[in-house]
């Protein structure tokens, strides 16, 4: 049987009412979806091929990009930014940038962006999990979860009406309450590492990394200067 590829991927928990009573934006994929159907999850989605051109209104801070391209290609940083931002807004309608033309042709995904007079922002943005989905799914990917305050939104925050239909049920979920949900495996694990940043608006120490390859499972540490395995702590 041949081997799944590995797509990499960025997945967002935006998050409002920090200070007083958390919320996560979520919503729930189709029951005939082929990767984790009926699952409620984040915002977000494979890298596409025009991503990596696309500018930014406001570029990554620089610790985020260490942790990004720590175990990747440099090349992906600015990919996997705006690759987040645009599942963002197709997923949920909800735009993270700053208003603004942009300064070329502008790629297809990206033209309803665009034409409601933005481009996107990497401003407030935090890297705070990574994950490569285990061998043996129907689909793999090597994810990055960054975490934004809903507060850098240009939209409003209760109104999904430009979302696509990939996600359904689109809510704004306590953080006390996230786990009465049904929730994938590693939502779960990413939830369990980083309520406690949720709440602080803090980015964390070093980042967790679920690395599954074909032969073993390592939970590591990125911290922008190396890689510490937890076995070794």
């Amino acid at each position: 049987m041949p081997k799944t590829s590995i797509r990499n991927a960025a997945t967002v928990i935006l998050v409002r009412d920090r200070k007083t009573s958390p919320k996560i934006l979520m919503g729930q994929r189709g029951a005939k979806a082929a990767f984790m159907p009926n699952k409620f999850v984040f915002p977000g989605g494979a890298v596409d091929a025009d991503d990596a051109n696309v500018p930014l209104a406001h570029d990554l801070n620089s610790v985020c990009k260490a942790r990004l391209i720590e175990q990747s290609e440099p090349s992906l940083a600015n990919a996997l930014i705006t690759a987040a931002i645009r599942e963002v807004w197709e997923e949920t309608g909800i735009i993270l940038g700053e208003k603004s033309d942009w300064p070329g042709p502008v790629p297809t995904e990206w033209q309803s962006f665009s034409d409601a007079g933005y481009l996107p922002s990497a401003k407030g943005f935090s890297l705070v999990f990574r994950a490569i989905t285990p061998p043996g799914r129907p689909r793999r990917f090597d994810a990055r979860f960054f975490m934004v305050d809903a507060g850098f939104s240009k939209t409003d925050l209760d109104d999904f009406g430009n979302a696509c239909d990939e996600l359904s049920h689109l809510q704004w979920i306590a953080l006390k309450d996230i786990q009465d949900f049904d929730l994938p495996f590693i939502t779960q694990v990413v939830m369990a590492e980083v309520a406690a940043l949720i709440k602080s608006g803090t980015p964390p120490q070093a980042v967790p990394f679920f690395r599954n390859d074909d032969e073993t499972s390592l939970f590591l540490r990125l911290n922008g200067q190396s890689l510490t395995s937890m076995l070794e702590q």
